[in-house]
């Protein structure tokens, strides 16, 4: 994808009408283009082998292959293609692994079809994509995980994506990512809300991300934290 070309787009549900229905709606935008469907994350696997596209829009419970198990699959042979989950499952054991696999934007089928195709928009920038009630699961999964962590050393080496932000960014950054307020943060580096406040504003701004729960997910995701 580049400004000038559309977003290219694979569908993956079991259900046909349930990609029809995506399929129209998604080919009322221009700057989208729907490049294939798939029944099942086994023929969606086999899709993104011949022609990767920029974005999968796939379900998680399917045959032959589960989302899940197609989300690696996929990662793995196009680690560019991002993958937006879109399903009515928004259970745990759903929720995680499906992260963990690769998807950077979990939606529950209830989503409204133009913030549907907002979030294609954004995954397709590398930003990830929540419905709230996920959002809030993952923040507290993330927050149970830091229980167990021990604080990561100053010295400790950066992941390149995060090589914009300054030391104090990347410490208050890890802090969100723990699921710190910003007076909690204030509190633990002893500095003010306001500065805080500053500071994740940087942060957003240099990583491109809207919200401080993107910033969380995105830290997790790209190696910024990590459990002991």
């Amino acid at each position: 994808m580049t400004d000038l070309s559309p977003i290219t787009v694979l569908i993956v549900d079991d259900h046909a009408v349930v990609r029809q229905g995506v399929r129209a709606f998604l080919e009322t935008q221009n700057d989208i283009h729907v490049v294939g469907e798939a029944a099942s994350g086994k023929e969606a696997v086999h899709f993104v082998e011949q022609t990767p596209p920029d974005v999968v829009v796939l379900d998680l419970v399917m045959p032959e292959m589960d989302g899940i198990t197609a989300i690696r699959h996929i990662k793995q042979h196009s680690p560019r293609t991002q993958i937006v989950v879109l399903t009515s499952y928004a259970e745990d054991e759903k929720i995680f692994p499906a992260v963990q696999a690769g998807a950077l934007a979990y939606l529950l089928k209830t989503i409204a079809p133009d913030d549907l195709a907002d979030a294609i928009r954004r995954v397709a920038q590398g930003q990830p994509v929540l419905h709230p009630h996920i959002a809030m699961r993952l923040m507290q999964e993330f927050r149970q995980e830091s229980i167990h962590m021990s604080p990561p050393s100053s010295s400790a080496a950066v992941p390149p994506a995060f090589a914009a932000l300054t030391e104090r960014e990347i410490e208050v950054l890890r802090l969100v990512a723990e699921g710190l307020t910003n007076q909690e943060i204030a509190e633990r580096l002893i500095i003010s809300t306001r500065t805080v406040k500053a500071h994740v504003s940087h942060i957003l701004a240099k990583l491109n991300l809207s919200d401080r729960t993107q910033a969380a997910v995105y830290a997790w995701r790209e190696g910024l934290m990590r459990p002991e």
